[in-house]
C-alpha cells in the first residue's frame, strides 16, 4: 500500500506484486515494488512505476483493501516479464483458484495491443497449452473421447458410471476386473477430490481390480499409448466373476 500510495491516486499494485498479492505467485522475488499508473510518474529505487494510457474497471480490483490489477491484466503484465516456465504456472495457479477468465484475460490483451515485446506471443502460447490439457473440460466430453478411443482401435466398450464397491467408476470391464477413471480437471483440483480419488484407488486395489488412470491430454494426444495399456490390462485380465 505505502507504494501504491507514494505513487499516487491513480495507482495500483501490478505485475510480479499484483501476482503475489492474487495468490498466483510467491512474494518477495523481486529488488522494487511494481506498480502501474497512468499518471506521470518515475520509478525509484524502491519502486518500479510502469505507464499505461488507461486502467478501465475490469482491469484493477482491491485485495486486502490495497489497489491492484485484476487477475487477467496481471497475466498480461507477467507475460511480458516473466520466463515462460514461469508463466505457465502463474496460469495454472490462477486455474487451481478458479479466477482465471479466458473472456477477461482476451479484453487485456486487446487493451494492451500496442505493446511491443514478446509478452502477448508469449502468452498466447501458455494459453494454448492450457488447452491442450482440456483443463476446463466437462466430465461428459471426456467420456465421449474415451469411448471414440476404444472404437478406433477395435477395443471393447466398457459399463460406464459402474458401481463397484459402494462406488460410481467412469469405465468397467467386470469380467477382466478393470477399471478406467478419466481425470477431469474440474472434478479433480480440489485437495478434498485428490485426496478421496487416492482412497477410491486403494479400495479398487484391495477388491483385486485393476485401475488405469488417464487425464484429457492422454485420451486426445497421447490415445495409442492410452488404448495400448486398456488392450495390454484387458489382455491379462484376471476372469473373475463379475463384481455385483
Amino acid at each position: 500500500m505505502a507504494a501504491v500510495l507514494a505513487v499516487g491516486d491513480e495507482a495500483v499494485l501490478s505485475h510480479r506484486d499484483a501476482a503475489a498479492l492474487h495468490g498466483l505467485r510467491p512474494p518477495g522475488d523481486h529488488a522494487r515494488w511494481e506498480v502501474t499508473t497512468t499518471a506521470r510518474a518515475g520509478s525509484t529505487d524502491r519502486i518500479r512505476v510502469f505507464r499505461t494510457i488507461a486502467l478501465d474497471a475490469r482491469d484493477t480490483a482491491a485485495v486486502e483493501g490495497i489497489p491492484v490489477t485484476s487477475v487477467a491484466r496481471t497475466l498480461v503484465d507477467l507475460a511480458g516479464t516473466l520466463p515462460r516456465e514461469q508463466l505457465a504456472k502463474a496460469l495454472n495457479e490462477a486455474e487451481r483458484r478458479r479466477v482465471f477468465d479466458l473472456r477477461a484475460v482476451e479484453h487485456a490483451m486487446r487493451a494492451c495491443a500496442r505493446r511491443n515485446g514478446r509478452g502477448h506471443a508469449e502468452l498466447r502460447r501458455a494459453l494454448a497449452q492450457l488447452a491442450a490439457v482440456g483443463a476446463q473440460v466437462t466430465r461428459s466430453e471426456l467420456e465421449d473421447r474415451f469411448v471414440a478411443l476404444l472404437d478406433a482401435h477395435d477395443l471393447p466398450r466398457p459399463a460406464t458410471n459402474y458401481g463397484i464397491e459402494g462406488m460410481d467408476v467412469d469405465a468397467c470391464w467386470p469380467e477382466q476386473r478393470l477399471v478406467v477413471e478419466l481425470d477431469g480437471w474440474n472434478a479433480h483440483h480440489t485437495r478434498q477430490a485428490f485426496q478421496d480419488d487416492r482412497e477410491r484407488g486403494n479400495v479398487l486395489e484391495l477388491a483385486g481390480w485393476t485401475l488405469l488412470r488417464f487425464t484429457w491430454a492422454d485420451v486426445t494426444g497421447r490415445s495409442d499409448d492410452a488404448a495400448a495399456r486398456v488392450g495390454r490390462a484387458l489382455a491379462r485380465g484376471r476372469r473373475y466373476p463379475p463384481t455385483p
